[in-house]
């Protein structure tokens, strides 16, 4: 009986917390409707705005008799247009009945909505537009003249290219949309906007192509969003993390980019693209293994140097994952399996070291990191010098120092160039944090240490979903007609079908038999 009280009284203080978590999230003042009362909804306004020294309340008659307010925000709305298309038609040139009708006739701005209820109003301000309430009127009407300062649209410096396109998303939502509008230029291009957050109201774009993108999948994405509920979004990073299928996973579930065109070939392959407001990084799901892989260097230039230059990767993949922990597991365990030669002259280079090669390779990979790390978080100009010089610098003094030996500093280098060659930098960062684990198994297992670690990762990523997709599809489950773009990129005449996702597919992408020849065209002339 005292263990049925006691979780009787555990399961009533979750519900309790639980109760007081949704009301703290709950604001009861915007869910009301605006009021007949011009008096009560501009003292409400004032209540809620009070101590911001931004909003300006701008009071003015209407044809010198009926009265109106203004309520914007400087800095986020276009004063001089409010001037112009609002304040000088309503108060100077109006003629008529003064009905809601009638206004919004005389303001010539592009875009004017009413709005009934005062989470409309709050949003509409916060968004930029200003929202202009009327007397004895329980509707207000929302003026699109919303302007903001915003950076200009440059290349992404972490996905540079030679010859695609030099242009990046940047933090507004409405000018990503634009780019990416600019990219797909077909009314199946659907985008579905809601906000998110509670005090910040973030707002997030969801972008399909209608007839390409699974219905499932789309409806999961957005079932997905709707049940955040948190207080702030200022970054994809707050959506993934939230939206993700395995959390506690190290690979990342989602691909992100700063790209327009990435964005735009992802939604032909019936991905969802997924934009937030603050942002220049979206998101797109569902994320695979392979695509984190892929380059957009890969598809601007012809095919034959793509492959071979993907196949590269794949090797120095391999190596930043496992390349410290195989020389840990030779050099401790499997001596014979080095060239007599090349052991005699590691011996002697080893001689003064007094640790071992374990010990060696963890001190190494620490320091790298920790220069890396201060080369990121340093300014731009001496970020990359620092970076370099200490590597340089702190490397030849550890051999002179008997600390390290050189073949050990050479296999630090080697895995640190290896892991700038992954294009995805997330991606890159789970490599990275997986490889200290595999150096503890080589150092206390050898060969066997470094097959079970492999194992152990081959085996999370076969149960990894991202969206009920297969984390390592489509090599497993295998699909065959879709590895024309996994270990080597085909030319662009053979991508003739799309990557199957989940439910629903449109597998054309474009006609057979363009193969390009001498034969083909017209030899006429």
């Amino acid at each position: 009986m005292d263990k049925v009280k006691f979780f009787d009284r555990l399961l009533r203080f979750i519900r309790r917390k639980s109760a007081n978590t949704k009301a703290q999230l709950h604001d009861p003042e915007t869910e009301k409707n605006l009021s007949e009362d011009f008096d009560e909804n501009l003292e409400w306004l004032r209540t809620i705005y009070a101590d911001c020294s931004d909003v300006v309340f701008h009071d003015f008659f209407i044809g010198e008799r009926t009265r109106a307010v203004l309520v914007y925000i400087d800095g986020l709305s276009n004063t001089e247009e409010i001037s112009q298309y609002v304040l000088t038609p309503l108060q100077h040139d109006f003629s008529g009945e003064h009905t809601l009708a009638n206004i919004r006739q005389k303001i010539t701005a592009s875009s004017i909505k009413p709005v009934k209820t005062a989470a409309d109003v709050i949003d509409e301000i916060s968004n930029g537009n200003p929202v202009l309430l009327v007397e004895r009127e329980k509707t207000a009407l929302v003026i699109g003249l919303a302007k903001w300062d915003k950076r200009a649209i440059e290349e992404p410096t972490a996905e540079s290219v030679l010859r695609g396109p030099r242009e990046g998303f940047i933090e507004s939502l409405p000018t990503n949309t634009a780019l990416l509008r600019r990219k797909l230029r077909s009314p199946k291009l659907k985008i579905k906007s809601m906000n998110i957050g509670t005090r910040s109201r973030t707002p997030v774009a969801v972008a399909y192509i209608d007839g390409i993108a699974a219905p499932s999948l789309v409806e999961e994405v957005m079932s997905r969003l709707k049940r955040i509920k948190i207080d702030g979004v200022f970054g994809s990073t707050y959506i993934e993390e939230l939206i993700e299928d395995n959390p506690i996973s190290p690979f990342p579930q989602l691909v992100s980019t700063e790209r327009p065109d990435v964005a735009g070939a992802y939604l032909l392959e019936g991905h969802v693209v997924i934009m937030v407001d603050g942002t220049p990084n979206v998101l797109i799901a569902p994320g695979t293994f392979f695509s984190m892989l892929q380059s957009p260097e890969d598809y601007y230039e012809r095919y034959v140097a793509s492959s071979a230059i993907r196949w590269l990767r794949f090797l120095f993949f391999a190596i930043s994952l496992l390349g410290p922990s195989i020389y840990v597991a030779v050099i401790t365990f499997h001596q014979e399996m080095i060239p007599t030669p090349l052991l005699l002259t590691m011996a002697r280079s080893r001689e003064q070291v007094p640790f071992p090669a374990l010990v060696e390779a963890l001190l190494m990979e620490t320091m790298f990191e920790a220069l890396r790390e201060a080369g990121a978080r340093l300014p731009k100009q001496i970020g990359s010098a620092v970076s370099i010089v200490g590597a340089l610098v702190i490397g030849q003094a550890a051999i002179a120092a008997g600390i390290v030996s050189a073949p050990m500093v050479m296999v630090v280098a080697i895995t640190g160039i290896a892991s700038f060659m992954i294009p995805r930098f997330t991606f890159g960062m789970a490599i990275r944090m997986l490889r200290f684990p595999m150096m503890f198994l080589s150092g206390f297992l050898g060969f066997l240490g470094v097959i079970l670690g492999v194992i152990l990762i081959l085996n999370h990523l076969l149960t990894l979903r991202s969206f009920g997709v297969p984390y390592l599809s489509p090599l497993a489950p295998m699909k065959g007609r879709e590895l024309e773009d996994v270990f080597w990129r085909a030319p662009r005449w053979m991508m003739n079908t799309r990557p199957r996702l989940t439910g629903e597919w449109n597998p054309h992408r474009q006609i057979p038999g363009q193969r390009p020849g001498p034969t083909k065209g017209d030899e006429g002339g």
